[in-house]
């Protein structure tokens, strides 16, 4: 099976040896994401909601660069720093989609890349 690497200058460039996303058939992985302002290496972190938002906007970034959308998505895994974000982060995600949720878990981690609050990844379907 073929695979295409996704990429866009819309969302932060990976920080390491991985794609922003990879096409595998109809499947599409979304590496995770944290709240990095594209094109700079500054994070939007005043608070868990501006983090959270910015991550949804890295993914939505994405997703449109494979020409999907949050409708697509299928399978999202958060990683928090502290369950206590939880509910912060479950309310502002929850705007993101209508009906037809994705399959979900969400774990506490010890820790996160650049000391960030929360990283999500992503499955879609095309």
């Amino acid at each position: 099976m073929e695979k295409t690497i996704i990429y866009t200058q819309n969302a932060p460039a990976p920080i390491g040896p991985y794609s922003q996303a990879v096409r595998a058939g109809d499947l599409l992985f979304l590496s995770g994401q944290i709240a990095l302002i594209p094109g700079t290496e500054q994070l939007n972190n005043e608070t868990i909601e501006a983090e959270t938002i910015q991550i949804m906007k890295n993914l939505a970034s994405v997703l449109d660069q494979s020409g999907a959308d949050f409708s697509n998505i299928v399978k999202t895994t958060i990683f928090l720093s502290d369950m206590s974000h939880f509910a912060k982060v479950n309310e502002i995600y929850a705007t993101y989609f209508s009906s037809n949720y994705p399959a979900r878990e969400t774990v506490a981690v010890k820790g996160l890349p650049k000391n960030v609050n929360v990283e999500i990844s992503m499955i879609a379907v095309l």
